[in-house]
């Protein structure tokens, strides 16, 4: 019966069935993951799967899961990275840079010494200029943090 469906132009070729099992099996998997790790490749099983109702040479059946399914990753890819990393709240430590940190002890790079507060707890701090250096009592924006070391760049100086 099933294959009355298929007589004539879309009748199935014997690759059908494997591109049909690839198109399953990435779908069952996409659906088992939270992220999109297999979409690109149920999209490219499909048109393979479309070419061969059609007849299509098996290298071009190939060819077309292996173009569609690169074009959807290269192309859909990072629009979905965006979109799921939106709401994503930072914590820990990124949720530290950009914000204000006071300079409890003098920082100097080259002697490698100097402290910074942030939200009451006390951190080693070094400026982000390879020579910087920073009195107590100034006010630096945490620009990234290296191991248990804030990065700073001044602000302004509290005295």
């Amino acid at each position: 019966m099933l294959m009355d469906i298929f007589n004539g132009f879309l009748s199935p070729s014997p690759a059908a069935g494997i591109w049909l099992f690839v198109l399953i099996a990435m779908l069952v998997v996409e659906l088992t993951t939270v992220s999109l790790t297999s979409v690109w490749f149920a999209a490219g099983a499909f048109a393979a799967l479309a070419a061969s109702l059609f007849h299509a040479p098996v290298w071009l059946q190939a060819a077309l899961f292996f173009f569609v399914s690169f074009a959807m990753l290269l192309s859909v890819r990072p629009l979905s990275v965006k979109l799921f990393r939106k709401g994503l709240t930072k914590t820990n430590v990124e949720s530290l840079i950009g914000r204000e940190a006071v300079v409890t002890e003098d920082i100097r790079n080259v002697e490698g010494t100097g402290a910074a507060a942030v939200g009451g707890v006390i951190w080693s701090a070094r400026m982000k200029e390879p020579e910087g250096a920073c009195k107590k009592g100034s006010i630096c924006i945490i620009d990234h943090i290296e191991g248990v070391k804030l990065i700073l760049v001044e602000s302004r100086s509290l005295s």
